[in-house]
């Protein structure tokens, strides 16, 4: 028997093991990836994967910018 069949060639999920959805971005904000993606990894091509993980470090700026805080919660909900 080769060692060779427990050796796999797939791109290691991002997860991080804070798995809280940002409101208004929809992204995780542990590890950036959408509701939809994060259901379809497993099934996902390593080339699907690889494009997703590209695409994570410019998705860090959607959590960067702060919301305002209380003040600015109250006026969202005037709206």
């Amino acid at each position: 028997m080769t060692k060779k069949v427990w050796q796999r060639d797939e791109v290691e999920s991002p997860c991080i093991n804070i798995c809280v959805v940002h409101p208004e971005s929809r992204l995780c904000t542990g590890c950036l990836r959408s509701i939809d993606e994060i259901g379809r990894w497993s099934a996902m091509s390593g080339e699907e994967r690889r494009a997703i993980m590209e695409e994570l470090p410019q998705r860090a700026t959607a959590h960067a910018k702060r919301r305002g805080g209380r003040a600015a919660k109250l006026a969202r909900r005037r709206d």
